[in-house]
């Protein structure tokens, strides 16, 4: 007959310390990894690719009309920095871009008012102005988040 004494097994006490420090490994790595923070980076790295697309959608236009970017539905650019989308304070730029050079108009990843509907109603939740002494045009992304700019100017 065996004795309890000679059983081989973990104690209680042996088994949460393991689960401590299986913790605080998995604390160190998150930490380490900052989710919040990679999120935040893929939404700035989505930002800066649809900020480009409409840039290059915008030389593309210009570049058809002798270098002056054309849209006749909404006027000139804008001098100070303005929402791209339908409605009243908006600069109704779609009409001029989308199916020409863009499929749909880009909208920000994390912007609540930001959406696609059709040329008639949308909200991209980036912002386009131009420079009145040069004619340089930028389109940036307002929300960029982790502190950052995005922007490109042509």
């Amino acid at each position: 007959m065996r004795s309890l004494s000679s059983q081989k097994g973990f104690t209680l006490v042996e088994i949460l310390i393991v689960l401590a420090l299986i913790a605080i490994l998995v604390g160190a790595v998150l930490v380490a990894l900052n989710p919040g923070r990679q999120f935040a980076n893929g939404r700035n790295s989505t930002r800066y690719s649809h900020v480009n697309t409409i840039m290059n959608a915008i030389s593309s236009n210009a570049a058809e009309n002798n270098g002056i970017f054309t849209c006749a539905s909404a006027g000139s650019v804008p001098a100070t920095a303005t929402n791209m989308g339908s409605g009243v304070g908006n600069y109704d730029i779609a009409p001029c871009l989308v199916t020409e050079y863009l499929s749909s108009m880009p909208v920000d990843p994390s912007d609540a008012t930001a959406s696609w509907t059709s040329e008639s109603s949308y909200s991209t939740g980036y912002s386009i102005s131009q420079d009145a002494t040069t004619n340089a045009i930028t389109v940036s992304a307002p929300t960029a988040e982790l502190s950052e700019t995005i922007s490109i100017t042509r």
